[in-house]
């Protein structure tokens, strides 16, 4: 017998007989213990749960509101050719000078008037005091408005950045001086449009004059500090008085929120809910994680949608920039000062992570709060709810949202339509479409919702706050 036979019947007489069955046989006659399908997308979708539903019978919700004489309302766009920077003419009319003003000829002319100058970080474009003769539209740059105090103390009114613009009421109404310091906070780029050269265009435009003739009576309108048709009210007279006549006039034209809609056809093949629906139903299953595909592209929507978005519906007076880049609590107290009630903070993840990083560098650690179960982060004991939603741009910037809610407080409402035919979930519907000839069995699925903004103090934005890398 040689050596490798030797060594090969020890190795055979040294195992162990097998004493039981093995799991790879018994689990031929086992049942495993499954979870059901999961989805990395799912989030918690903190909007669609704290935003109130409104009901919307007709399909259609107008937002009913006192007259307003709107005097700022949008921002002015550029086009560039390398360093080059010239305003789009058609844009000149979103200045309130020149609002609803449709003359291209004399748009063109003014638009050609403009000078490029450039500001260095620091640098002050105009000084309180100063004559008001220029337009200013601010092309790229964040500039702080500057209005000194009783003892001449420099206090900081607003942060303009681009598309913004200044000057333009003032040159209308032949102000003697600014009534405030315009410094660069970062290099700016600024068109500005001198007071002689748009008075060359006025001398030649009978209906440019007519256009600053109109701006200047409807500046002479009584409003409040909303710009509201104001209500007269008298107080404090003893004698007989005759008391002022009043009425309050309604905005002629309100704005009227149509539902939008998010569809999607479900196909499940017969032969698979039929052999393997045990021990989960395998349309349920289907259905579940499709409904949830649509909620998430709902909320996206209601955050991203140029028409009725959260983001593209703030107020341009609601619209603040930071101090200095990051969200530092300065800048989440001024976001929380500018309505009368707030209810909650939207901002994406690593925005939250960057709020915390300032108020660890200052020493400051704010206290959560617990919110329907679940504890979340909160400043002035307001939560901040995170949205993945909310876009962060390639400069790595993002944006953080401050929202009053519900009617009652003339919040920011949801709006979504019950009681649809076939309906699965509120304002949800699943429709049975039929059976193909390849056995497949199709299901039509809506959801329909909106958003709308009763009063525009209801909604502020953070814009361009930085979140690092």
């Amino acid at each position: 017998m040689t050596d490798a036979s030797r060594g090969s019947n020890l190795e055979f007489e040294n195992e162990q007989p097998q004493m039981s069955l093995g799991k790879a046989v018994a689990r031929n006659l086992a049942t495993t213990t499954k979870t059901q399908p999961q989805m990395q997308d799912i989030t918690p979708r903190w909007l669609l749960k704290m935003l109130p539903w409104v009901d919307v019978v007709g399909g259609t919700y107008q937002v009913n509101r006192r007259l307003t004489y709107t005097l700022k309302d949008k921002r002015v766009s550029f086009i560039n050719t390398g360093a080059e920077v010239r305003v789009i003419p058609q844009e000149l009319s979103e200045l309130p000078l020149l609002q609803g003003f449709e003359d291209r000829k004399v748009l063109n002319a003014l638009a050609e008037r403009f000078v490029q100058q450039e500001f260095a970080s620091g640098e002050a474009i105009v000084e309180e005091g100063q004559p008001v003769d220029r337009v200013l539209l601010i092309a790229h740059g964040k500039v702080n408005k500057i209005k000194a105090g009783k003892y001449d103390e420099e206090a900081l009114r607003a942060i303009l950045a681009d598309g913004d613009y200044f000057g333009d009421q003032a040159i209308a109404e032949s102000q003697d001086t600014w009534d405030v310091t315009l410094r660069a906070i970062t290099r700016c780029t600024v068109l500005v449009l001198s007071q002689q050269a748009f008075q060359e265009v006025l001398n030649q435009s009978e209906a440019l004059q007519t256009q600053v003739d109109r701006f200047r009576a409807k500046l002479r309108q009584p409003q409040d500090k909303n710009n509201q048709a104001e209500i007269a009210i008298s107080t404090g007279h003893t004698e007989e008085t005759e008391l002022p006549r009043t009425f309050v006039d309604y905005d002629i034209a309100p704005r009227e929120y149509e539902l939008s809609v998010a569809q999607t056809i479900l196909q499940v093949n017969v032969r698979v809910a039929d052999l393997y629906s045990e021990p989960m139903n395998q349309t349920e299953q289907q259905l579940r994680l499709t409904i949830e595909a649509l909620r998430e592209r709902q909320e996206y929507e209601m955050i991203n949608n140029r028409d009725f978005g959260l983001l593209h519906n703030a107020d341009l007076k609601q619209r603040l920039f930071t101090r200095t880049g990051p969200p530092t609590p300065d800048d989440l107290d001024e976001l929380f000062s500018r309505r009368r009630k707030t209810h909650f903070f939207l901002a994406h993840p690593r925005a939250i992570a960057a709020f915390g990083r300032e108020c660890n560098r200052r020493g400051i650690y704010p206290q959560a709060t617990e919110v329907n179960g679940q504890k979340v982060q909160a400043w002035r004991h307001c939560p901040i709810f995170p949205c993945n939603k909310i876009p962060i741009t390639k400069e790595r910037t993002s944006s953080i949202l401050a929202l009053r809610v519900g009617e009652k407080h003339q919040g920011v409402v949801g709006l979504h339509k019950t009681g649809i035919p076939d309906e699965y979930q509120p304002s949800l519907s699943v429709r049975f479409m039929g059976i193909n000839e390849k056995a497949i069995i199709s299901y039509l699925i809506s959801v329909y919702y909106s958003t709308a903004v009763l009063i525009p103090d209801a909604l502020g934005v953070l814009e361009n706050v930085e979140i690092g890398l």
